[in-house]
Formats: C-alpha cells, structure tokens, sequence
C-alpha cells in the first residue's frame, strides 16, 4: 500500500473525530463565551466619562467643605509646570481652579479627608527611603512631619485609609529584593494618631510573587480592599483583592475591575487644545492604573490613568452609581 495514502476507512475516521474535535472545541469557546458575559453582567458598572489631562497619573478625588477636589502629584515632566520641579497641588472639580502648589520635590502622593483635615502622604524622592505627611485645614498652611524613615528601601505609591482605631497607610517598594520580591510590592503601617507608626509584621504583604503594584486601599466591615496593577496579556488591568489580616488575601471573581478601552479616549475636558486632543487620539492604550476614588452625593467619582505604562500616561474620570461600601462589597458576591 501507497505510504502516502490513506486508506478510505481511515480519511472517514479521520473526518469523523475532527468533527467530534472540532464540535468540542466550538462548545468550549461558546461556554468560555458565555461564562466572560456572566462575570461582565455581574460586575459593578462604572461609567469611563473620558479623558481629563495629559501627564497626571498619581491623583486622589477627595470631598473638602462639601466639594470634590482632586489632589494632583505634578511631575517635573508635566505639560503645563514651569517650575523644574515636582509639588503636589489641589484642583477643584468643578471649576478647574488650583491651589497653590506645595510639598515640593516630594513625589508619588495620596490624600485623605478625616473631619475638616487633609492628610497628603509623599515620598521625599522618586524610589524615596523617606514618606512625610501633610496637613491643612485651609489647603494654604500645611504642617508636615515624618512618617517613615526605611534606609535601604525604595518607596514609590502609598495609600492611606482609616480603620476601627486608628489608620493603616499602604506603601508601596521595589526593593529591598528580599522585602518586595517581585517589584512592585504593598507593604504596610498603622498608627492609632498619624505620628507614631508601627510597621506591620513582614508576612503583611502583597504580593511577592509576581508584579502587583499596589494603588489604593479601603477599609470596610472588617476587610481591607487593595486595589491593584496586574500585568496581563501585554498589558495592565487594575485588579482588587480583599483581606481581613493583610497576609491572606481573596481576590475578586470579577476581575478586572477596570481594563483599556476607547472609552478612555472619550474627551471630558473642553479645555484640552487640538493638539492635545490630537495627542489622546494617537496614543497607544494598553494600561489602566492608578485608580482611586471618593464618594458624593451617593456617587463614587474615579480616577484612573492610562496610556503606555512606560511614560505616555494621561489622567481619566469615571463614576459608579452607588456608595463606596455598595461598590467594595460588590467585588464579591456572596
């Protein structure tokens, strides 16, 4: 018999167990399908309301005297600092107005309202051994303090939230290797009165084992919520994990909580020029990060960046209908 052949019984057995193959294959697709557009029903809905800025990528929306503003890390690099260096600064949401920049050279901050008080938390430099703290009442007279000193480590994000006594700031390092394992790494810190820090136990961590750059933490019934960076699929998508001990973590079914999109795109800043918008329509997506968020008029604002995650970063706005305690707890059905 010809090699090069098949016989007839056998190009039919063939034929039939690709059908069969082929058949199971498609059912898998159509299961995998229908399980992405549960887990898509099932999410939180946030609504990407589009573009904001150009260069702004580390912000926290907060609610001062009844308004929201948004507290702003200003990089040397932004389109619009003429100063040479680093600050931070207020802007409110509304009106686009500023407040005067202060806390210069720091970078990487977070912000936090408790009563009539903002709290800002920075790093004294970029990959920093150093966070301080700030605090107004008036956001033009600020008194500032250390918070921690760590010789050796290199500090980049933080987030501070408070807890049933006290506060727990989340910090996040790139090294030492043994420290952050795999950078970047949450770590964390509690006080009871903002001045006197203890650093929790080593095994309070996440994660080491894989790139996890930590950006927002919550404090709700008993868990603490981590929103996060994953790198996926060539790209980033903003995850959370929740936690009752800060060493044994559940991540959430229905991530990503956000992911690139064209929605990102969208324009929600009528004072961006041509060329800027020209700039926002060229860009390469691949990354939602940074988010962060405060709650109003029974409403969550968001704010996320996105871009390249190399350094094209552009500053994004988003809401969700509902509490901050109805959006943690919907991460995870019961």
């Amino acid at each position: 018999m010809d090699n090069a052949k098949a016989s007839p019984r056998t190009s039919i057995t063939r034929r039939r167990f690709l059908g069969v193959s082929s058949g199971i294959l498609a059912g898998l697709h159509f299961q995998s399908h229908a399980q992405d557009q549960t887990v898509e029903s099932a999410k939180p809905r946030i609504r990407k309301l589009g573009t904001l800025d150009l260069d702004l990528v580390e912000t926290t929306p907060v609610v001062f005297k009844d308004r929201v503003y948004r507290f702003e890390y200003v990089r040397p690099g932004y389109w619009d600092n003429a100063t040479g260096d680093s600050y931070f600064r207020f802007t409110d949401r509304e009106t686009g107005e500023a407040s005067a920049p202060f806390a210069k050279g720091y970078h990487l901050g977070c912000a936090m309202v408790e009563g009539g008080t903002i709290y800002v938390m920075g790093t004294n430099i970029w990959d920093g051994e150093r966070i301080d703290i700030f605090v107004s009442n008036d956001m033009e007279h600020w008194e500032t303090w250390n918070v921690l000193n760590l010789p050796g480590y290199g500090i980049f994000n933080t987030s501070l939230c408070t807890i049933h006594d006290g506060y727990m700031l989340m910090y996040e390092v790139g090294k030492p290797p043994e420290v952050a394992g795999t950078r970047f790494t949450a770590l964390f810190a509690r006080s009871s009165d903002l001045r006197q820090w203890e650093l929790m136990p080593p095994e309070c961590t996440y994660s080491k084992d894989r790139y996890t750059a930590p950006h927002a933490l919550r404090h709700h019934n008993g868990y603490y919520y981590n929103f996060f960076l994953e790198a996926v699929n060539g790209g980033y998508e903003q995850y959370v994990v929740r936690s009752k001990d800060l060493i044994v973590w559940e991540l959430s079914p229905l991530n990503p909580v956000l992911k690139a999109s064209d929605e990102d795109k969208q324009i929600a800043n009528d004072k961006l020029s041509p060329e800027q918008r020209e700039v926002v329509a060229n860009a390469t997506n691949i990354n939602n990060s940074d988010i962060d968020f405060c709650e109003h008029n029974g409403k969550l604002i968001i704010n996320y960046s996105w871009g390249n995650q190399h350094g094209t970063e552009f500053l994004a706005e988003a809401e969700f209908d509902g509490t901050l305690a109805d959006f943690l707890e919907s991460w995870f059905p019961s």
